[in-house]
């Protein structure tokens, strides 16, 4: 006879198949989800006074992605100047202490340092290449960045001869451990960039849209500490994916 206990015990296993077939699914879309956010490299609009660019950070500087993105988002560069710019070399900005009367938001965070993520061969200084800024080795031998202060790399089309003297400098700075490769060799000759500060800054994004406005930037009059003598200020800064 089917009795009460053996209909139940069915139901229970039922039960139970149908449960493990939905949580089957679930961990299938997450993955999928997470697979996603993982490939996703998220950019980053700055709209300047002379015009727009367009920043793109990688995956592999996650430390330095997340501070940048956390930066944007609670408004902390929105009316930052563009106060050190050297032709020819970079444009650099994120001094919160430069923001423009009336954008302060929120309380600016304690200057603070990010462990070094660089990520040589891969990122390099080419033109376009964003990095962050850093104190100098004597008194951050680990290499930190700031957590605020980045620049935007311009650089020069170099000469192999010009290439070749960058690498005699950098085996001098860092004991022959960062090696010029024949495809980032021809990229600085190509396009430009600084190689002299390869393996020695950390580079967390580039430039995807703007250069025109980076290259207007660089080009601005110049007066002590190389701050420009007419205001280039960060108007606003926005996470647009």
């Amino acid at each position: 006879m089917y009795s009460e206990s053996a209909h139940n015990e069915k139901k229970y296993a039922m039960m139970k198949k149908c449960l493990f077939l939905l949580l089957a699914v679930c961990m299938a879309f997450t993955a999928d989800a997470q697979s996603a956010t993982d490939t996703l490299r998220h950019e980053v609009l700055l709209n300047t006074t002379l015009g727009d660019i367009r920043i793109v950070l990688y995956n592999e500087t996650p430390k330095h992605r997340d501070n940048f993105l956390r930066m944007v988002r609670k408004k902390l560069y929105d009316g930052v100047l563009f106060h050190r710019v050297i032709k020819d070399f970079m444009i650099q900005t994120g001094d919160l202490a430069t923001r423009k009367p009336g954008k302060r938001l929120v309380p600016a965070p304690p200057k603070t340092q990010i462990p070094a993520e660089i990520v040589f061969p891969q990122y390099y200084h080419k033109r376009g290449a964003v990095a962050a800024a850093r104190e100098d080795d004597n008194v951050n031998p680990k290499k930190a960045s700031s957590s605020t202060d980045f620049y935007i790399v311009w650089g020069r089309q170099l000469h192999e001869s010009q290439i070749d003297y960058f690498q005699h400098r950098l085996d001098t700075l860092t004991g022959g451990k960062v090696q010029l490769t024949p495809e980032i060799r021809e990229t600085y000759n190509k396009l430009g960039g600084t190689p002299f500060l390869d393996g020695r800054y950390t580079v967390f994004g580039e430039v995807v849209e703007g250069m025109d406005v980076v290259e207007k930037i660089q080009l601005a009059e110049t007066g002590a500490a190389d701050k420009p003598k007419e205001e280039i200020r960060i108007i606003k800064a926005t996470v647009v994916k």
